[in-house]
């Protein structure tokens, strides 16, 4: 249990590496601390991963080995205690991370193929110990039907042992053939839409930088949306809020702990949210020396800088929306933000929207280029800017043909649902967030998605071309090459077990015949030797016929047979004066031997008195 539950929770911390940064960003919320939490969490699954793997695998070792399995009580304490601990964080993801197994969907869909064919493979190596064991139990249950005999009490132990024995194999034998046939038809089944025709595939998506290029430059800050610029970033996404004195800034937080110096200026007030600020004291803050000076970078896979861009990025200020909407003018870029409500004490608290738009309509920027988020007052905004480009959120198609909404921008995990082929079907043009890893971008490549929201824009622009993408004929000639070469390989190993297990039989066979044959003849040699008659067969019991019989008279000078219990003055010799004599091979041997046992036989001979008649029974 500890060891399904340790790789199941390993897997999926693995697969949702994309969240890795959010994650880290909900656990500084909570104490304050920027670390790469989400990190330590992936090594420490990984530690108790691979310790439950290494006590499974040494433990199905001693049972291959037939060795009693003994486990210290430090081990079965860690056991137990794991075993509570994956529960509960098993339970914590499906109650607040349902989505999180939403993304584990993802990643199976586009490694669906490669998984397939790399299953197949793991079966071929399966069935080396399944066939040893399933043969071996074959060979047991031949010996045992040989052993039957005509005692009844064996005869019911051996038909047991038979059962048993027979029941082990099916236990054993029809799960794996069942899945190994199930692995053989599995692509009738699977999809995976990277698995199409090069000439199918859609154009690379667009990038919206989040923030900027966070992983080039502190994010929200001009350096920052001029490295994604840089980087060929399609439109520039930010979040919006106002200072106290009605100017609108670019910050995501809802304080400035995190991407200011303000614990150095003013510790007090550190924990005040961003638009209780005024604007004077705001544009006083440093926004860049936490990212080019800090020993926790932002981002786990983040590169080097170069000396110029942490000089560069040291001298960064909190930017104003003006500063984002100038350089999307210039760059003739596209501009989506989040438009983040003040606190209900704020003087811009009902009127910040209006606010908001009468800054962009000032800033002379071509109102095509601002794509409105905020699902609020959309037709006073149509109203004023009647060229701003609307974007839905999840809405219904009816919801999006009555705003005439056009375009959406999606948590990237409602791919999974058919991968939003009504939405494509109906022309409308889809953005999802936040897409990070290659293969996830992949993935979204070849659903025909048009753009998506990224912090690491710097290697998702290198992509030429989609991660795992198969054409079908190819994945057709694997799947065949694949089961025809797996069935040799699997025949071939089930035929050399059965090999190995006639070989096996036929010596125990030949050894058995051959000792109790020279059982039998150093038997007979020996009765010889002591003047003993040869044990005859037992006869069938006749029927008692109508003649007296006749009792034979015994000589007294006949020898009876001498019992360990009888009472005789001349001690009896005990199994040990007899030492275990192997079957003669040869004539000399075979003297060799008698002159060797006649000398011990005659020094321990008893000394037997006369046995008297018996008195007739009356």
């Amino acid at each position: 249990m500890s060891f399904c539950l340790s790789v199941l929770l390993f897997f999926t911390w693995i697969e949702t590496s994309n969240e890795f940064n959010g994650f880290d960003w909900v656990v500084f919320l909570g104490t304050g601390v920027w670390f790469f939490w989400s990190i330590v969490l992936l090594s420490f699954l990984g530690i108790l991963a691979a310790y439950t793997t290494l006590l499974l695998v040494l433990g199905f070792l001693l049972c291959w080995e037939k060795q009693r399995l003994y486990l210290h009580w430090y081990h079965k304490i860690l056991v137990l205690i794991m075993i509570p601990f994956f529960s509960l964080l098993l339970w914590i993801l499906l109650t607040y991370w349902k989505d999180r197994w939403l993304t584990i969907g993802l990643s199976l869909q586009i490694l669906a193929p490669y998984v397939h064919l790399s299953s197949i493979s793991v079966m071929v190596l399966l069935s080396w110990p399944v066939a040893f064991y399933l043969i071996h139990l074959e060979g047991e249950a031949r010996m045992r039907r040989y052993q039957i005999t005509s005692n009844e009490r064996r005869r019911n132990t051996c038909c047991s042992m038979l059962t048993k024995l027979r029941a082990l194999q099916v236990a054993v034998g029809v799960p794996f053939f069942f899945i190994l046939l199930c692995l053989y038809v599995v692509p009738f089944g699977t999809y995976s839409p990277c698995l199409q025709e090069k000439e199918k595939l859609a154009p690379k998506p667009n990038f919206f930088g989040h923030r900027g290029a966070p992983m080039l430059g502190p994010e929200n800050t001009i350096m920052s949306f001029e490295k994604a610029v840089e980087y060929g970033a399609h439109g520039l996404e930010s979040d919006v809020q106002i200072s106290f004195d009605g100017v609108p800034f670019l910050m995501h937080d809802y304080d400035l702990r995190r991407t200011t110096n303000i614990k150095e200026v003013l510790p007090d007030a550190a924990r005040r949210h961003p638009s209780l600020f005024r604007w004077s004291f705001l544009t006083t803050l440093n926004a860049g020396k936490w990212f080019s000076d800090a020993w926790v970078k932002p981002f786990f896979r983040m590169k080097p800088l170069s000396e110029d861009d942490k000089e560069r990025a040291r001298n960064q200020r909190i930017a104003k929306l003006t500063d984002l909407l100038a350089i999307a003018q210039k760059e003739k870029k596209l501009v989506i933000f989040d438009l983040n409500a003040p606190p209900s004490r704020h003087p811009s608290r009902l009127s910040y929207i209006h606010l908001v738009v009468r800054v962009i309509l000032d800033s002379k920027i071509e109102q095509h280029l601002i794509a409105w988020l905020p699902g609020s007052e959309r037709r006073y905004i149509k109203s004023k800017a009647p060229g701003f480009q609307h974007v839905g959120t999840f809405y219904t198609l009816q919801e999006l043909a009555d705003e005439n909404i056009t375009r959406i921008n999606v948590d990237y995990k409602r791919l999974y649902y058919n991968g939003l082929r009504e939405y494509k079907a109906a022309n409308i043009s889809i953005n999802l967030y936040i897409v990070n890893e290659p293969w996830l971008f992949s993935l979204v490549w070849c659903h025909s998605i048009h753009s998506v929201t990224t912090d690491n824009i710097e290697v998702l622009n290198e992509m030429n071309h989609p991660y795992y993408f198969m054409t079908p004929n190819f994945y057709l000639f694997l799947w065949i090459f694949m089961d025809i070469l797996s069935a040799v390989f699997i025949v071939s190993i089930f035929r050399f077990h059965w090999w190995r297990e006639s070989q096996s039989e036929k010596i125990r066979q030949g050894i058995t015949s051959y000792t109790e044959a020279s059982s039998a003849s150093l038997q007979n040699e020996v009765v010889e030797i002591m003047g003993i008659p040869a044990p005859f067969p037992e006869r069938e019991r006749e029927p008692p016929s109508s003649k007296a019989v006749v009792p034979e008279i015994v000589n007294e000078t006949t020898i009876s047979t001498v019992h360990p219990t009888d009472d005789i003055g001349q001690p009896v010799p005990t199994e040990p004066a007899f030492e275990p004599i192997q079957a003669p091979t040869s004539e000399a041997n075979r003297e060799a031997t008698l002159q060797t046992v006649l000398p011990t036989l005659e020094a321990n001979e008893p000394t037997v008195p006369s046995v008297e008649k018996p008195p007739p029974e009356t």
